[in-house]
């Protein structure tokens, strides 16, 4: 484990073998070991780092003393796009593909939107920002905003949203669980679901500028962030391919073949495409700034 100072704090995070940078974020109440089984099956010339959020995992507390304090409750969806910046911008200052799930899918987008000189490729696992806000909608993100009603509900949300059916499923609904137990966890996923609510995390407007390659994956049985939304996306992000796996909300953590056999061909192609183009060698039949085709 490594760690990277932002105007969060420290960010706890894990980088594996070498060349062109995947970046992967997380959902909320969730750790960067989601993507462990995933990453086991990419191949070594790809360098992935996956990173926990603040409060989350190996990330210590948010910078701000006392329990259940209001800096902790006041972080957002958008905080996290923030530190999700700063991490790109640190660390894979070149560009790299930004994988994300959930809130990690929304920081992962709105970065696209930002600077996208920071992003090959976006994919999107299950994100949030796509799906409007209904009144019903809004209600619920209340209800989970009280941290008296998350740290009860959690653990059969957990099992609703995650359809568990391998080891990697159960250990991700563990450690959520774990983080909505007490504070700062529980005090950062609450602020987090009340954000959910506001016009900022409604990307639906700004969607149709991202520029960027993009991959959503989405699993089908999602119940929360639902296969309805990943069309969505499919149709407000221009020249972006949805590719549905049978799974809950985290797709890699249930299928990390199937995950990969989507990601390895789409990573490929956007560091291919990003590539510079190389000028030819001039000679006299040459024309002046030719390039290779």
């Amino acid at each position: 484990m490594e760690t990277l100072e932002t105007s969060a704090g420290t960010i706890a995070y894990d980088a594996r073998g070498e060349g062109e940078t995947i970046v992967m974020m997380p959902a909320g109440a969730h750790s960067r070991r989601d993507y462990d089984e995933l990453r086991d099956q990419l191949p070594p010339r790809f360098r992935t780092i996956a990173i926990d959020w603040p409060g989350h995992g190996d990330s210590p507390p948010p910078d701000s003393p006392g329990h259940g304090d209001s800096r902790a409750a006041g972080y957002s969806a958008m905080r996290f796009a923030d530190i999700a910046e700063e991490v790109v911008a640190q660390l894979a200052p070149q560009g790299a593909v930004v994988l994300g799930n959930s809130v990690g899918g929304f920081a992962a987008a709105r970065l696209a939107l930002r600077r996208p000189e920071l992003v090959r490729g976006l994919v999107v696992v299950d994100g949030g920002g796509f799906a409007g806000r209904p009144l019903q909608a809004r209600l619920f993100c209340a209800l989970m905003a009280r941290p008296w009603f998350l740290r009860r509900i959690y653990p059969s949300f957990s099992k609703q949203y995650m359809r568990p059916r391998s080891e990697a499923d159960r250990r991700a609904r563990a450690a959520a669980i774990a983080t909505t137990r007490g504070e700062p966890g529980l005090s950062v996923v609450c602020g987090l679901w009340r954000s959910f609510a506001s016009p900022e995390h409604d990307l639906r407007a700004d969607a149709g500028d991202i520029t960027t390659p993009t991959l959503l994956i989405w699993g089908r049985r999602d119940p929360v962030i639902t296969l309805k939304v990943g069309r969505r996306a499919a149709e407000l992000i221009p020249g972006s391919r949805l590719a549905v796996l049978d799974a809950g909300h985290v797709p890699h953590a249930s299928d990390p073949a199937g995950f990969a056999a989507e990601l390895v061909p789409f990573v490929e192609a956007a560091f291919a495409a990003a590539e510079p183009v190389t000028p030819a060698a001039s000679g006299p039949d040459d024309a002046a700034g030719a390039v290779r085709p």
